[in-house]
C-alpha cells in the first residue's frame, strides 16, 4: 500500500504560524520534499519549519526549479491535455523535466509504504507551487492518497501585521498578482478591498494608478509579514527608488 503525501502550508515565516496539526504531521513523517526556486541558497519553507521542530534523521528532497517559468508551464500542460498544440520551447521542456523528476522522486518514495510531507510557504491553495505537481501525481497514480494541511497565507498574515480588515459584512475582496495590472482601475473600482501579490517589480506602476484614483493612501505595503526583518509601510510614496522583496504585497481598503 502506497504511503499518504501530505502537503502542509507553513505559514509566511514565522514559525510560530505553523498549525498544531502541521506540527504534529511534520513530526511523523520521515521524509520531506522541499520546493526551490533555485539550485542554489535555502529554501524559506524548511527554514521556517527548522524553527519549530528538530529535523534530525528526516529525509529531506529538494525540488528545484525556475519559479518564473511555473506558470507557463502548467497552462502549456493543460493546454497539451486539451488536444491543443502547446508547443514547448526549450526552457519549458526543461522545466517540464524538473517537475518529472520531483514526481519520480516523490512517488519512489510513497510506493515504498512511507508516508512523506510537501512543504510549501503560506498556505497550499493559495499562489502554491505544489499543484503544479498535483497532476502529475495523480496521473502516475491515481490510487495515490493526498491530504492538504491549511496554513496560515501571508494576506491574512500581512492584514493582521497591519491592522486591517479585509472585509466586513457584504464588502468584496480581490486578490490578484501584481503583474496582472491591465484591469486595475476596474478592479479597484468593483471591489472593496485590492490585495495585489508580489509588487516588488510594478509597485511604481501601482503607485500612479492609486495617485490617479485618489487611493494612495488607503493602501499598505508589507513585505516578508512576521518574518525578523518584516516590513509595514502605509506611505508608499517613501518606497519610491528602493530595492523591495520578492515577498511583498499592498492591500488597498476602501
Amino acid at each position: 500500500m502506497a504511503g499518504t503525501l501530505y502537503v502542509i502550508g507553513v505559514g509566511p515565516g514565522d514559525p510560530e504560524l505553523l498549525t498544531l496539526k502541521a506540527v504534529k504531521v511534520l513530526k511523523k513523517v520521515q521524509c520531506l520534499c522541499v520546493p526551490k526556486g533555485r539550485e542554489e541558497g535555502s529554501s524559506l519553507a524548511l527554514s521556517i519549519v527548522k524553527g519549530a521542530l528538530d529535523l534530525a534523521g528526516k529525509q529531506i528532497i529538494e525540488a528545484h526549479f525556475p519559479m518564473r517559468k511555473s506558470a507557463e508551464a502548467r497552462k502549456r500542460r493543460s493546454a497539451q491535455k486539451a488536444g491543443g498544440p502547446g508547443a514547448p520551447d526549450h526552457a519549458a521542456c526543461e522545466l517540464d523535466a524538473k517537475w518529472d523528476e520531483t514526481v519520480e522522486a516523490v512517488l519512489s518514495i510513497l510506493n515504498r509504504g512511507t508516508d512523506m510531507a510537501f512543504i510549501t510557504i503560506g498556505d497550499p491553495t493559495v499562489y502554491s507551487t505544489f499543484f503544479y505537481l498535483y497532476d502529475r501525481i495523480i496521473g502516475s497514480n491515481p490510487d495515490i492518497r493526498i491530504e492538504i494541511v491549511p496554513g496560515i497565507s501571508s494576506i491574512t498574515a500581512a492584514a493582521a501585521r497591519a491592522h486591517l480588515s479585509l472585509s466586513l459584512a457584504d464588502e468584496k475582496i480581490a486578490i490578484l498578482p501584481a503583474t496582472y495590472t491591465d484591469d486595475l482601475r476596474d478592479i479597484l473600482s468593483a471591489f472593496d478591498t485590492v490585495v495585489l501579490m508580489k509588487v516588488h517589480k510594478v509597485l511604481p506602476k501601482v503607485v500612479a494608478v492609486l495617485e490617479e484614483l485618489g487611493l494612495v493612501d488607503k493602501a499598505v505595503y508589507v513585505s516578508r509579514a512576521g518574518m525578523e526583518d518584516e516590513q509595514v509601510v502605509h506611505n508608499l510614496r517613501e518606497l519610491a527608488g528602493k530595492e523591495l522583496n520578492y515577498f511583498s504585497l499592498v492591500i488597498v481598503k476602501k
